[in-house]
């Protein structure tokens, strides 16, 4: 029995302006064009912002194999290729729909032009030339429009390659719109570009160079790779699947206490450090998820929480695998499947753990000369209530105003309790959540002569109290906390005795 059909395409007007609202940042619409690039053998792709008020462009060049007439035509046809098909595999498109989406989210008109074998072509989609066809015909129209082919002109002398130009840039230049929104577009664009393309840019052998307005992209590598200061890297851990092999390599980075300024600030990523937790998704070394626990968790999802924000895992998947991890049009958001999730569990709860000791106790004091531990002002006590905070009364400051207090040792013990019993946690943690940075302790930002001020009295007691000589009272400093992070002013301690 044959089943009668009806065709219904969609109009084009009205299938583009949805497709328009897929939800692409500037940023994430340019990497998109950029993995065109790449998957066309480019050693190097240049954009351009060029401001002109409501007839501002971009333009992105590559100097990649080009295409062919028939071959263009495909590539800016909707849905040309099936998501479906095998990919080869350094391959980063998969639905065939990057090229327009991607375009079509920040402008109006959509020129491609490309060059192979000395033979240009030239194609374009105009979303308002297509608005005035009353049949919602999809006309594909041929070469630019009119004014634009100066724009066209960096492709002239190219053998191969192919040229991106955006004109009428209505989702980005909108009402009250300025150039210096444009400059802060444009750094946010490298940003963005920098951390994704970050594996490709990198190191002397790098695969790919990206030029934003003549300016080399630097990568910006979210691990911190090679940072003396890293307390914690796992091995790479692999993980067989149907659609190929997951690799995942565990990072903690270092705390703040460990870093310049330059270097904290440069670390926490576009996003900041809490957002920038978590898991980084890669395909063929191109960042997809950047940061994020992908909805893993025990008994619920995890949060993004300050205690874990310098924990951050490397996954590396198959283009082979899309699939599987229901990876979106936008390459932006990724679910790890169900057999992957007990072991991406166990390596997320052993980095957490990782991270947020090193959280907590500010990078972990490092053990002094000889391997000695340090000695700290505050223990952790687990309480039937809970968890608890005691001051260590072996401390040396502490110890030494317990020893001398006489008859006030009692007043000074319960001093300490009562200090002990109101610690501000609840602030702590408002102060820290909401600054997105631990409280300063430990003499940070104090000038020398306030540390001094107060190791002087410690080690003046050393010597006095407990007969220590003048070299193994510095030792006993640099055993102590906050001092063991002073080593040169503690060494200059004693020096006018």
């Amino acid at each position: 029995m044959n089943q009668k059909t009806r065709s219904a395409p969609p109009r084009a007007m009205a299938m583009l302006e949805s497709l328009r609202g897929l939800g692409y940042s500037t940023g994430a619409a340019l990497a998109d064009i950029v993995d065109n690039s790449i998957s066309a053998g480019a050693s190097e792709v240049c954009i351009d912002f060029q401001w002109d008020g409501g007839n501002s462009r971009v333009l992105i060049l590559d100097n990649g194999r080009g295409m062919s007439d028939p071959e263009l035509e495909g590539a800016m046809r909707l849905g040309d290729k099936n998501p479906l098909a095998e990919r080869e595999a350094h391959d980063l498109g998969r639905f065939g729909m990057g090229l327009k989406t991607a375009s079509l989210s920040q402008c109006r008109r959509l020129t491609v032009a490309s060059a192979k074998d000395g033979a240009r072509s030239c194609l374009r989609w105009d979303l308002d030339e297509l608005a005035a066809n009353p049949e919602g015909d999809w006309l594909l129209f041929e070469g630019p429009a009119e004014g634009s082919q100066p724009h066209l002109a960096s492709l002239d002398d190219m053998k191969a390659g192919t040229l991106v130009l955006w004109e009428m840039l209505d989702r980005i230049v909108t009402s009250g719109y300025t150039v210096d929104n444009f400059n802060d577009l444009i750094d946010n664009v490298e940003s963005h570009l920098a951390m994704v393309f970050h594996r490709l840019l990198q190191g002397p052998r790098a695969q790919i160079k990206l030029l934003l307005n003549g300016r080399p992209v630097e990568p910006w590598d979210p691990f911190m790779s090679g940072h003396p200061a890293k307390p914690w890297v796992s091995p790479v851990a692999q993980q067989r699947t149907d659609s190929g092999m997951v690799l995942a390599q565990c990072h903690v980075l270092p705390h703040r206490d460990k870093l310049t300024r330059a270097e904290f600030d440069e670390s926490a990523g576009p996003a900041g450090w809490t957002a920038q937790q978590g898991f980084y998704v890669y395909r063929n070394e191109r960042l997809l998820v950047a940061g994020g626990w992908l909805g893993l968790g025990n008994a619920r999802a995890w949060n993004r929480e300050e205690a874990h924000r310098l924990a951050r895992i490397r996954l590396d998947i198959p283009n082979t695998a899309d699939a599987d991890w229901k990876i979106d049009v936008r390459k932006s958001t990724a679910r790890p499947p169900v057999s992957l999730r007990p072991w991406l569990i166990a390596l997320a709860e052993k980095t957490r753990d990782h991270a947020r000791k090193v959280f907590a106790f500010r990078g972990t004091p490092t053990p002094a000369a000889g391997n000695h531990p340090i000695e700290q002002a505050w223990r952790t006590e687990r309480l039937k209530a809970g968890m608890g905070y005691r001051i260590d009364h072996s401390h040396p400051s502490v110890a030494a105003v317990l020893e001398r207090a006489g008859d006030l040792q009692p007043l000074v013990k319960a001093m300490l309790r009562v200090i002990e019993e109101t610690v501000p946690v609840q602030r702590i943690w408002l102060d820290t959540a909401e600054n997105k940075e631990t409280p300063r302790t430990g003499f940070e930002g104090e000038p020398n002569a306030a540390v001094i001020e107060v190791a002087s009295v410690l080690f003046n007691d050393l010597i006095e109290r407990k007969g220590l000589s003048i070299e193994e009272a510095r030792k006993s400093m640099l055993r102590t906390e906050p001092f063991q992070k002073f080593p040169m002013l503690v060494a200059k301690l004693g020096s006018n005795q």
